[in-house]
């Protein structure tokens, strides 16, 4: 008992320790040298903006009592935040964090909902370096862009709703493809659900993109791009900079791991000292305990076309391989 007590205390510094060292950095990087003075301008008329509007809502919500109060302070934050956004300039400073971002919520999402609704705690990751699932990353992106346009247009929740499952679905219709043309890959199949449109699409996961996006363009994508803000400094500029760089090498170091699996499953050699690197470090087991639901060439799965998997005689999956082409 007194072990978990110290242990659950442990965690709380050591999260809260993290959580100021996030902040003084970002306090940081918003110090030095500043951008040019349209740039700075722009950025701090928003913020000025947004703090009149929570001065504003904040002496109405001090007339109230008890939970009213509370409710109206929440409001006041959410005026606040819509007031910045309504002066914000979306560009590639904020699209990068909600890329980076994205990629590692929607990670954690699929995996809690994977350990959830089937027990599994498998990886499924889908870079070779770092938490990232640029699936989600592109999603959130796309799903910003478009819902703030449509925020500015004053879309309602159902457009909204239905802009983001076609959006999820789409986008998961063609990474699956992708996928299976270029490396003979995948990492995902619906085709044994009954809902399912696509090898790739089913209408259960299109509602869910239509509710996540629902969520995202609601409750998480304002305070996010409050959070987020207008660079003011360099260090700003430089910083997302150099995120971008580190994303744009990962995909890049990803692909050309998934290529070479694919060419070493077909027995080309490798041609280069570079792929002989790549061989090396980046090995089938490599892949294998990294991307533990991916599936490449002979070990993608069998189905039927009723969606059913095939099975051997045994009742075990067979894979291509062993039961040849789909």
């Amino acid at each position: 008992m007194l072990f978990t007590i110290a242990l659950l205390i442990f965690l709380f510094a050591v999260a809260q320790g993290f959580v100021r060292t996030v902040v003084y950095f970002w306090e940081w990087l918003s110090r030095g040298r500043k951008l040019g003075d349209e740039e700075v301008e722009l950025a701090e008329e928003a913020l000025e903006e947004s703090e009149d509007a929570l001065e504003r809502e904040l002496a109405r919500a001090s007339r109230q009592r008890g939970l009213g109060r509370v409710f109206a302070r929440w409001r006041a934050s959410g005026a606040a935040v819509d007031e910045y956004l309504d002066h914000l300039q979306l560009g590639w400073y904020q699209v990068i964090f909600i890329f980076f971002v994205g990629s590692m919520a929607g990670l954690l999402i699929e995996e809690a909902f994977m350990l959830l609704t089937a027990g599994l705690t498998e990886s499924r990751v889908g870079l070779v370096w770092g938490p990232f699932s640029p699936l989600y990353g592109v999603g959130a992106v796309l799903l910003t862009v478009l819902c703030f346009g449509m925020r500015r247009r004053g879309a309602r929740a159902w457009q909204v709703f239905l802009v983001s499952a076609l959006v999820g679905g789409v986008l998961e219709q063609l990474t699956g493809w992708a996928m299976s043309e270029l490396f003979d890959a995948e990492s995902w199949t619906y085709l044994h659900l009954p809902d399912h449109i696509t090898q790739w699409v089913a209408w259960r996961f299109v509602a869910m993109w239509g509710l996540l996006g629902l969520v995202w363009s609601r409750a998480v994508m304002p305070r996010l791009l409050y959070q987020i803000g207008m660079p003011v400094a360099r260090r700003q500029v430089v910083f997302v900079a150099l995120v971008a760089v580190y994303l744009v090498a990962d995909i890049a170091m990803t692909l050309v791991c998934f290529e070479r699996k694919t060419e070493r499953d077909a027995g080309v050699p490798p041609a280069n000292a570079f792929e002989r690197w790549v061989d090396t470090n980046y090995s089938d087991e490599f892949i294998s305990a990294r991307f533990q639901n991916l599936k490449i060439g002979g070990e993608r799965d069998l189905v039927d076309e009723n969606g059913n998997l095939v099975l051997d005689e045994n009742g075990n999956t067979m894979t291509e391989a062993e039961g040849g082409a789909r």
